[in-house]
């Protein structure tokens, strides 16, 4: 009957502790198209990621420059590698077109940034954009340098609070004028 009891209450206690977290859902096409936000409404929304990404560049010579990444030795050759974890928060910097989002997961510099757009294969949700998806590997622009992501970061894309997401929606409105009767 105690182990009944222990149970029970672990169990209250899980589900307590996971509405207290933010609900976190894919950002869509659908979803960006239904509430009509402006570039600065979208800004003040926070954007998580739903998978890891992790970005490498083979180092040549003595000209390489590390700027946020570290050097990991793979195959015999100098790499440098920049791990964007699932979960980490990100911010809109701008919109390089319709359609797409310059999201950056951190500070120094305007460069750190990816582009995420939708997706209709996987129901409009923003994913990462790379200028070439080839079998196992694309390719991104990060820091103004070209970086390969392998093809598990092919799955990468934002997530919302929709909870967060609803009142900024609210909190946006036009007005319509009055007129005199």
């Amino acid at each position: 009957m105690n182990a009944v009891k222990l149970s029970l209450c672990a169990g209250l206690l899980m589900l307590a502790f996971s509405s207290c977290g933010p609900t976190l859902s894919p950002f869509t096409e659908q979803l960006y198209r239904q509430n009509r936000w402006s570039e600065n409404e979208l800004k003040r929304i926070q954007f998580y990621l739903s998978e890891d990404i992790v970005m490498r560049r083979e180092l040549t010579g003595s000209k390489s420059e590390i700027v946020s990444g570290e050097i990991k030795m793979i195959d015999g050759r100098q790499v440098e590698e920049v791990v964007i974890r699932k979960g980490t928060p990100g911010v809109l910097l701008f919109l390089p077109e319709d359609n797409r989002f310059a999201i950056s997961f951190e500070d120094g510099g305007k460069e750190r940034f990816l582009v995420f757009g939708p997706n209709p294969k996987v129901e409009g949700r923003y994913v990462l954009l790379a200028s070439e998806w080839k079998r196992r590997a694309g390719m991104v622009t990060y820091e103004g340098k070209k970086w390969n992501v392998d093809n598990r970061s092919a799955y990468a894309s934002l997530l919302v609070d929709l909870k967060k997401v609803n009142k900024i929606s609210v909190e946006s409105r036009t007005a319509r004028g009055r007129r005199v009767d």
